[in-house]
């Protein structure tokens, strides 16, 4: 089981705010080193599971990647239902998140859409 995945992102509470708002992770009290500088949050599911931590500095450099090389492409979140799919990806437009691609059944037999997080990270919502 992977225990965690950890994002580097310039805006902590923004991102922060994000997972929470639409996703419903639960954050842990911030950690901030005082030697190092870095800060980060633990955000948890209710039932388990995988965390997402977000790890900052306030000297990170902000950089877009390029999804056709070598790097962590995107993470999905499974939300249960076609239906829970559509809502929250009209939900996520309507706020103005980037829609990467509407939600529909896949070649490979995923009913999905994806999306950018506030710092372009890709998103897949999946049943």
């Amino acid at each position: 089981m992977i225990d965690h995945l950890c994002l580097n992102v310039k805006d902590i509470e923004k991102e922060k705010d994000f997972y929470c708002k639409y996703f419903g992770l639960i954050p842990s009290k911030k950690y901030h080193n005082d030697k190092t500088g870095w800060e980060n949050y633990f955000l948890s599911f209710l039932e388990g599971g995988t965390r997402l931590e977000l790890l900052s500095h306030k000297e990170l450099k902000f950089k877009h990647t390029d999804r056709n090389s070598t790097c962590l492409v995107h993470f999905s979140f499974s939300l249960g239902s076609q239906i829970k799919v559509e809502e929250l990806t009209e939900r996520l437009k309507k706020d103005g998140y980037q829609i990467l691609s509407q939600p529909r059944l896949t070649g490979d037999n995923y009913y999905e859409s994806s999306l950018l997080d506030p710092e372009g990270n890709m998103i897949e919502l999946t049943v």
